[in-house]
């Protein structure tokens, strides 16, 4: 970076608030409105500072809530002539500084600092290492973490050989091509196994898809399992009863399970003929004439278990697991609190059982089994009444997505 201003690639102007301020003091805070800890910058010194400068360019405010540093930001932000970087202190600024400037937010990160000092370096450190000239070759930042939406790949020098560990032979080939192809696919492998979400974002290509699906890992999906409760459940009277089983939730409820690769489906209901009948329905699918047709239905209701009650498909849970699940209820009403990416934490060191209702929703008293509830789907929508097997579907996408 000091070299990069020696040479003009990168210049700057800073602007303290202070020296804008009218009183002995030269205030820049003061209590906030309505109460509360802490202090909060002051509009005029602020308003002041910003005015005086020739040419402000784009004016970026580090923030929690703004939008997050990326490197796609950080290339789009390289192009700008001028920017101007406005560092928060104490609880924040006030807030009508955004109705008198074109301010843009900008987060580093999801955690709070003392200040956006710290923060402003990070961006002027992405940025100005994007500029013409910053680096010894201007190719170095096509081939960097996030350049292509992908982490990078692994890089080795010499030695060849230390301590018996020895350099990829690919990289000593001299084949171009080769190195090229094994650099794609260490970044796609990175990206899987240390920050698989980017996947969604990053530009896969056919080839991509293939060597990704090819890779064995360990899957969070097997930790969860679900039940479908037929009883007891609430009828849209509010009264406690036990619904029949429906064959399309059956299958419908084993697919979203086997595509997600689930530790199990298990159909919960006291009657013991809607038991018999859910048997009969895995017998023809499985090994019956249904099977032999459609092996791909087979697959997914062979992993169908029954139960009578609630408690017995916790232990079928605990049998297979070892460990006794975290039991969690799922419902249209605003009572649950677990979000999604909580079942996926958890999912790293407990299994979980997903609890479905039929009819209205489970009753009262299965709820009072569960150890807590998850958020419903659409929490601020008037209308929130999704088919179990779509709210199964939705809630599968959102803990999952393509990647875990």
């Amino acid at each position: 970076m000091g070299k990069a201003r020696e040479e003009s690639l990168v210049e700057f102007v800073f602007v303290n608030p202070r020296d804008f301020a009218t009183d002995k003091h030269r205030s820049v805070d003061d209590r906030p409105y309505g109460g509360g800890p802490g202090m909060v910058m002051m509009l005029e010194p602020l308003a002041r500072a910003l005015r005086s400068l020739e040419n402000p360019g784009r004016i970026l405010l580090l923030s929690p809530r703004g939008r997050p540093l990326t490197q796609a930001v950080a290339r789009e932000l390289s192009h700008e002539g001028a920017l101007t970087l406005l560092c928060g202190r104490y609880e924040g600024i006030d807030e009508r500084l955004l109705d008198l400037f074109p301010i843009e937010m900008v987060s580093v990160g999801d955690f709070i600092l003392s200040g956006g000092e710290s923060a402003a370096v990070c961006l002027i450190e992405s940025v100005a290492r994007l500029l013409p000239g910053f680096m010894g070759k201007d190719a170095s930042g096509d081939e960097e973490s996030f350049s292509q939406g992908l982490l990078e790949y692994p890089h080795y020098t010499r030695p060849e050989c230390f301590e018996d560990l020895v350099v990829p032979p690919v990289l000593l080939c001299g084949d171009h091509a080769k190195i090229r192809a094994w650099r794609r696919e260490q970044s796609l492998a990175q990206t899987l196994a240390r920050r698989p979400e980017l996947l969604a974002r990053a530009e896969i290509s056919a080839s991509d898809r293939s060597f990704l699906s090819q890779i064995p890992r360990a899957t969070l999906a097997r930790n969860l399992h679900i039940a479908l409760v037929h009883g007891p459940v609430l009828n849209k009277f509010g009264q406690t009863v036990t619904v029949s089983l429906t064959n399309l939730d059956l299958h419908d409820i084993a697919r979203i399970s086997r595509t997600y690769g689930l530790g199990g489906f298990t159909v919960v209901t006291p009657l013991e003929d809607q038991r018999a009948l859910a048997r009969t329905l895995m017998e023809h699918w499985v090994h019956g004439a249904g099977g032999q047709a459609n092996p791909d239905r087979a697959d997914a209701i062979s992993m169908v278990r029954v139960a009578a009650t609630l408690e017995e498909a916790i232990a079928q849970v605990k049998n297979v697991t070892g460990q006794d699940p975290w039991v969690l209820a799922t419902s249209a009403k605003p009572d649950g609190t677990v979000t999604p990416d909580n079942v996926r934490e958890a999912l790293l060191t407990r299994p979980a059982l997903l609890v479905l209702g039929t009819g209205s929703g489970l009753s009262p008293e299965l709820l009072a089994k569960t150890h807590a509830q998850v958020a419903p789907v659409r929490p601020y929508g008037g209308y929130n009444h999704l088919p179990v097997r779509a709210a199964c579907a939705v809630l599968m996408d959102r803990i999952f997505g393509d990647i875990f």
